[in-house]
């Protein structure tokens, strides 16, 4: 398997979970510490659950982390998420730009 399909292929996993997909939403927009996402879920999930997530999305480099004295505050790499999305988009909608959609009918029968 070449390189580009190994780092789909590890996207479409990470993305693949519920938690991780909660997770990346909760640190779109701001940062967040487990301990802030472990509350934020309400306690749904433990920290130690959290944090072995959290390492497959910086793994597959979904989160970046910087480290606040003892504490680790995770971001959604949203450049990474856009640019997965469009490798994505080459290999199944390879020739999107050369399809025509049909108008909407807007007849009811």
């Amino acid at each position: 398997m070449n390189t580009q399909m190994t780092h789909q292929v590890e996207f479409a996993k990470a993305l693949a979970d519920g938690t991780r997909q909660k997770i990346m939403e909760l640190c779109c927009s701001r940062s967040c510490s487990v301990n802030q996402i472990v509350d934020e879920l309400n306690g749904e999930f433990s920290q130690p659950t959290i944090s072995h997530h959290l390492a497959i999305l910086r793994e597959s480099g979904l989160v970046s982390s910087r480290r606040e004295g003892k504490q680790i505050f995770y971001t959604l790499n949203q450049e990474r998420v856009a640019m997965c999305c469009g490798q994505i988009m080459e290999v199944f909608a390879p020739n999107m730009e050369q399809l025509e959609v049909a108008p909407a009918s807007t007849s009811i029968s």
